[in-house]
């Protein structure tokens, strides 16, 4: 920096401050160069593992819409891959293995069945960060995340049974997890909160995405006479059966409205990428922590898609105060009293269902149809 001399300044004064700004001059340089010289900071690596492939509609979909948002927030902070149809179980776990090696540092599993192989790879690999979708098994260097599904799945409950003129609904469902069970619960509870007689029907596919299997069970419920369909899968194969027949339709996942437009009432959806960019920010400022998040409404992570135009205006009311209430923290989808299919108290009255209770659900609630196959 220059500094002007008063003009009254002697010589010998002027001399010492030339001196000194030349020593400052070379510091800066040096300085300058020293800092041209750094290397930039490395990129986050991060990998997400698909048990399918994003399309335009579905679970995984929106897992890769929030990858994107992660990318569009983090910008060259953060590279990402996503490898898409992996198979769970162990076929899946040379995936992690080679994401790992190839240096990728976060790598979340996006499907229930990569528990235990994301966990095995985990402990080969203590400075990469795990997360795994749906799961239950932590360590040190793995995390579990979802979120409060159950709260868009009893809302859609209440939509469901609002449009239904027999009160019959059907539930197209994948696999007896608690996760599938816990939905098919709360969009009964939500459908007796319009209708207290309104009975949920349940056909079992065994497969998260088969169009071919979902539409048969699509059309056996409707054969045999409800008149709404839910589902815990990943294509738009039920709307699309319900639509067909002039039946209604509650889609899961992403917002399916124009897939199967006349059928659609709304449906329980997600929004991930918030989640992301805070996992990968925590990794790369050094903070991450292995958890088990549990998101919900009220911090955006569950959504509800709809109600659509043509629900009644007092049951789009009802369903927009109850929403308000899970925000809010003043209601839970899972608030007693409540009996299962035998008629026994699971929660009593004044009760609400606790975490582990949710987390290991094996029963359906009185006016549910159906078993949980073994």
């Amino acid at each position: 920096m220059e500094i002007p001399l008063k003009r009254r300044a002697l010589a010998v004064v002027a001399g010492v401050t030339a001196v000194l700004l030349a020593a400052c001059s070379s510091s800066t340089s040096s300085s300058t160069a020293a800092a041209d010289a750094a290397p930039a900071k490395e990129k986050l690596k991060v990998a997400f593992v698909y048990i399918g492939v994003p399309g335009d509609a579905g679970w995984t979909y929106m897992h890769d819409q929030g990858r994107l948002e992660m990318e569009a927030a983090l910008g060259d902070q953060v590279e990402s891959t996503a490898v898409e149809n992996v198979p769970e179980g162990p076929a899946g776990k040379k995936t992690f293995e080679d994401l790992a090696r190839q240096g990728y540092k976060l790598i979340f599993g996006t499907s229930f069945g990569y528990m235990d192989q994301m966990l095995e790879v985990a402990a080969a690999y203590p400075d990469v960060k795990f997360m795994h979708a749906t799961g239950y098994k932590t360590s040190a260097n793995m995390g579990t995340y979802f979120g409060a599904a159950e709260e868009a799945r009893y809302l859609s409950g209440m939509i469901a049974a609002s449009v239904s003129k027999t009160g019959r609904l059907g539930y197209v469902a994948a696999f007896p997890i608690p996760e599938v069970v816990r939905g098919i619960n709360a969009f009964e509870l939500g459908a007796q909160a319009i209708n207290p007689k309104a009975t949920t029907k349940v056909v079992w596919t065994s497969t998260w995405y088969d169009p071919t299997i979902e539409s048969k069970a699509a059309q056996s419920l409707l054969n045999a006479g409800v008149d709404v369909l839910a589902q815990h899968q990943d294509s738009p194969a039920t709307g699309q059966a319900a639509e067909a027949v002039g039946a209604r339709w509650l889609s899961y996942n992403s917002n399916m409205q124009t897939l199967a437009p006349k059928a659609w009432a709304g449906g329980p959806g997600w929004d991930w990428g918030p989640f992301y960019t805070a996992q990968a920010k925590a990794v790369i400022d050094g903070t991450w922590k292995s958890e088990q998040y549990y998101g919900n409404m009220k911090d955006g992570l569950v959504k509800l898609f709809g109600p659509a135009e043509d629900v009644p205006a007092d049951a789009a009311a009802a369903v927009k105060a109850a929403q308000d209430a899970f925000v809010a923290g003043t209601a839970h989808p899972f608030d007693g009293p409540i009996a299962d299919q035998a008629g026994k108290t699971q929660v009593a009255q004044g009760a609400t269902a606790p975490m582990d209770a949710l987390m290991s659900m094996q029963y359906f609630v009185k006016g549910v149809q159906g078993t949980i196959a073994k």
